[in-house]
């Protein structure tokens, strides 16, 4: 039922195409490694392999893997958590509405900010590592002043133009600024950059 819900919503704008979909995680890494899609939702508890075992695989194994967004019944889900760590892109509640849906999809597929960035940082809190106790990790050491503070506004939920119009530079400069961001943390992508900065300790949630 979810299944078809979701893909009558995305089906119905001109913009978006539905190329397919799965009932088990298996099935899933099937899928998306024949269809080619440019986004993936993919639930986190599934039979024979969960969202976040699928997750890994696809973007272990893809050249180039698909933006992959959890959809999950609880944000605040260790499970969730998880699935962002080993490279989703973000996370969606099955309960969402269509509008939020389709802007999630949108989102993603630009890659330019992260996706609900408040809910992140609540995730964060609850089930990243305790930073007090937590060494700083080495790549805190080699960011440079203005990579660190894109980094932040990064965290913050900023788009490159909105970060470019905070720190008064241009737009390429801080795409330039947010690739050696994701070469130094060792991160995929803006979610993992964050996620990293929450357990390094170079952020912390409040």
């Amino acid at each position: 039922m979810v299944r078809t819900a979701l893909r009558v919503i995305l089906a119905a704008e001109p913009d978006l195409e539905v190329v397919g979909e799965a009932a088990t995680g298996a099935e899933a890494v099937s899928v998306v490694r024949e269809a080619r899609p440019d986004v993936v939702l993919m639930d986190v508890r599934m039979p024979e392999i969960d969202g976040i075992r699928a997750t890994e695989q696809l973007l272990a194994t893809m050249a180039e893997p698909p933006r992959i967004v959890v959809v999950t019944t609880f944000e605040n889900d260790q499970y969730v958590y998880d699935a962002l760590r080993v490279g989703a892109a973000g996370f969606l509640l099955k309960r969402a509405g269509a509008e939020d849906l389709v802007a999630a999809v949108r989102l993603v597929a630009r890659s330019d900010s992260l996706l609900y960035p408040a809910a992140l940082r609540g995730l964060a809190a609850a089930h990243g590592r305790r930073w007090a106790a937590a060494p700083a990790a080495p790549w805190v050491a080699r960011l440079t002043e203005r990579e660190a503070d894109v980094l932040r506004l990064v965290a913050a939920g900023l788009t490159n133009a909105e970060v470019a119009a905070r720190l008064g530079v241009g737009a390429a400069t801080v795409k330039t600024h947010v690739a050696a961001v994701l070469a130094k943390t060792g991160a995929r992508d803006r979610t993992q950059a964050v996620i990293a900065a929450y357990e390094s300790g170079f952020i912390t949630p409040g």
